[in-house]
């Protein structure tokens, strides 16, 4: 007679992963939506990131320092992240980067750059300028 494993319980079991506790009332290895309060705080969808400012901000960068550029638009300590995004819900996170050497540079606040977290002269633009600040693109 063949080896038959143990059937998988039914009984709630208690999972500890990535530090949080899931309740499974099912067989394991069956897959369950994301809990109501956890969807709360890592939407699927991610907000839109808001025009902080229309204009870039220079800054010093030192060689070799990490930095948290704003993805989101709502730090108050633009252009760099203050973990507004995080208890704000938006599901954005910060772009994190290393200066690559020591100089004055433009950063963006009006976060539609296509070269983060550089400002390429998209604040110019019509749709940015027509923009109020605090809303999305």
């Amino acid at each position: 007679m063949a080896f038959q494993p143990p059937p998988l319980p039914t009984e709630s079991v208690f999972l500890f992963l990535n530090h949080f506790c899931l309740c499974a009332s099912q067989k394991l290895g069956q897959r369950r939506d994301m809990s109501s309060w956890l969807a709360r705080w890592f939407p699927k969808t991610p907000a839109k990131p808001v025009v902080a400012q229309k204009t870039p901000i220079k800054v010093e960068l030192v060689a070799g320092k990490t930095y948290r550029w704003c993805a989101c638009g709502r730090s108050k300590n633009q252009p760099f992240c203050d973990g507004s995004h995080f208890f704000q819900r938006t599901g954005l996170a910060p772009l994190k980067f290393k200066a690559q050497e020591t100089s004055t540079v433009a950063l963006c606040t009006c976060k539609a750059t296509q070269r983060p977290p550089y400002c390429d002269g998209t604040h110019r633009s019509k749709p940015v300028q027509k923009a109020e600040v605090g809303t999305a693109l």
